[in-house]
Parts: C-alpha cells; structure tokens; sequence
C-alpha cells in the first residue's frame, strides 16, 4: 500500500475503542507508520485495523502457558501400560445378564 501524507485511512483507535477514519500523519516505507483518528484527534501508530488483545485474553494466555508448563510431557511408559490393557478387557468376565 503506498499511502501518502494526508490520506484518509481506517483503524482502530485506542481512544475511541472502534474503527474510524484516520488521516495518515507519517510514513515509513512507503506505509503508514502514525495516524490520527478523525474524530477525537488522537495520534497513535497505525495498528493495521486490528484491536489489541483485551487484558483478560492476555491473562487467560498466561495461565493456560504456566499450566501447560507444569505438566510433565508424556512418555513411553504409559503407552506400554495401554497396550497391556487391552488384552485384559478381551478377557473379562461377562455380567450378570451374560450368564442368565
């Protein structure tokens, strides 16, 4: 996108928290690098149309990534134990309705 000082983007704006027009304010690469919000005339950079992540998803990453942590990868032990498993239920005893 070869956007030019001046020009009349969307995104979201922090201030707002929505989708605005933007007015580009600087460029980097031929891209927009700042804009400002054409409503309440805040500078921020440009953000691609894309909210950031609320606090609380960011919370929930963290948690979820120290519980993954915690927990030991499993190993070959208890594939062994299942595949020993399976023939034992082969082998179990009919019920009660089996027998009648």
């Amino acid at each position: 996108m070869d956007a030019r000082l001046g020009d009349v983007i969307d995104d979201f704006c922090v201030k707002c928290r929505r989708l605005t027009n933007h007015s580009v304010v600087s460029l980097l690469n031929g891209a927009a690098a700042k804009v400002r919000c054409r409503t309440c005339y805040s500078d921020h950079d440009y953000r691609n149309e894309q909210a950031p992540p609320s606090k609380k998803d960011l919370k929930k990453a963290e948690l979820f990534n120290a519980v993954l942590s915690g927990v030991a990868p499993p190993s070959a032990a208890p594939e062994a134990a299942a595949a020993e498993a399976e023939p034992k239920k082969a082998g179990k005893k009919p019920g009660k309705r089996a027998e009648a």
